[in-house]
């Protein structure tokens, strides 16, 4: 069909896999979609990879998601923007034409220059990334017969919280396969600002805090991080010794914005307009825009949705509509069977918190799979898998 829009989306993370799938059945739009990894992560199941999680609750193959839609998948990482050309051109020197572009490439992973951070620090934002720190854990206490002295993570935000809250008990588990002598486990969470989750309400974070010290985990707030070895860590007043330091605070928006010279906030994001966009034709969704609620899947989620139902309006020569922020849900697991729920003014903790969470993990699934491969992935995230032979040897406990 010779008029057919050309959509080229830029990532395959929430707002982008949105974005595409919403499009992908419009009889006037050729959507296609570029991304670096040939897997989509789901981000909220990264830490459990980290302490024995299954993989496949993690990630989703793009090829299995978009298996029966009309959407062409490239794998390249994109590089440069010609507004007028309206083409961007990717690492693998390949170019790519549009009518219409998505931006939804994600942020990427900043250490803010702090020596020694990058070679030492394990992280937990990349599946390869969850795994490495899952073998380190189970290596250093086969070899030392014993927990490291400190086990520390660095950010207070939700990804940190849920991180320190799930070791404990997953060095517990580990001692326990291994027949080593129970020793206690030391887990400190460092975070620059004076309170952890310093977005969320006061009462929501003190709850949060409780539980943490609760689970045994030592708080260090108002530290700032100044370097690591590898075999300790300085922060304001003190040095913690560890071989374990898990990085979980910084991230920057994708360099793609600033390398092609979009306005950006204060807070690094593209500036958009009331209709998500930041150029004619070309819209800004998700991490990388400059809206109340970035940086959250569900904000994304919906970015990808408001696009798309615009993109259709105007192809039918209907009224664009206005964007509205949606407030998001945040359900933060803390520890085995407990998580604190934040609905507007409802605060939920304890177990019924974590019921909510893990309901909240299927719809997310339902997003992006059809019912049955969704039940599937749910069933996953509920269940371990590990690498490590003694462990696989002895399970289930």
């Amino acid at each position: 069909m010779a008029n057919r829009q050309k959509i080229l989306i830029l990532g395959g993370g929430f707002g982008g896999i949105k974005t595409a799938l919403e499009l992908s059945e419009h009889p006037l739009f050729n959507v296609t979609l570029v991304s670096d990894q040939k897997t989509f992560r789901y981000y909220p199941q990264l830490y459990r990879i980290a302490t024995g999680g299954r993989r496949d609750a993690s990630q989703i193959p793009l090829a299995e998601i978009f298996a029966d839609k009309n959407v062409d998948i490239v794998y390249d990482s994109v590089q440069t923007l010609d507004r007028q050309a309206g083409i961007v051109a990717g690492a693998s020197g390949q170019k790519y034409n549009f009518d219409i572009l998505v931006i939804a490439l994600g942020v990427v992973t900043n250490f803010f220059g702090i020596k020694g951070l990058d070679k030492y620090a394990y992280g937990i934002k990349t599946v390869e990334e969850s795994r490495r720190l899952r073998d380190h854990l189970h290596k250093l206490l086969i070899e030392k017969q014993k927990p490291d002295i400190n086990y520390v993570v660095i950010g207070g935000g939700p990804t940190g919280v849920e991180l320190a809250g799930a070791l404990p008990d997953y060095i517990r588990h580990i001692m326990k396969r291994h027949n080593l002598a129970d020793r206690p486990i030391h887990v400190d969470l460092v975070e620059a600002e004076k309170r952890l989750l310093p977005r969320m309400p006061k009462s929501y974070s003190r709850a949060v805090t409780k539980r943490l010290r609760q689970l045994g985990i030592k708080l260090h707030l108002g530290e700032t991080v100044k370097a690591e070895t590898a075999d300790k860590l300085m922060v304001t007043d003190l040095s913690i010794k560890s071989h374990t330091v898990v990085w979980t605070a910084g991230v920057t928006n994708h360099p793609f914005l600033a390398d092609n010279n979009f306005s950006l906030s204060d807070h690094g994001r593209a500036v958009v307009d009331t209709y998500l966009q930041a150029d004619v034709n070309i819209y800004i969704i998700g991490d990388n825009a400059d809206t109340p609620y970035s940086g959250m899947a569900q904000t994304a989620l919906y970015d990808g949705k408001f696009v798309a139902e615009n993109l259709k309006r105007q192809v039918e020569n209907k009224q664009p509509q206005g964007y509205k922020p949606k407030k998001p849900i945040y359900v933060m697991p803390i520890g085995p069977g407990w998580a604190a729920l934040l609905w507007d003014r409802v605060h939920i903790y304890g177990f019924l918190g974590w019921m909510v969470r893990s309901a909240a993990d299927f719809m997310a699934y339902r997003e992006f799979e059809p019912w049955r491969q969704a039940t599937k992935r749910w069933q996953a995230s509920l269940e371990t898998e590990e690498t490590c032979p003694v462990c696989v040897a002895k399970r289930p406990l």
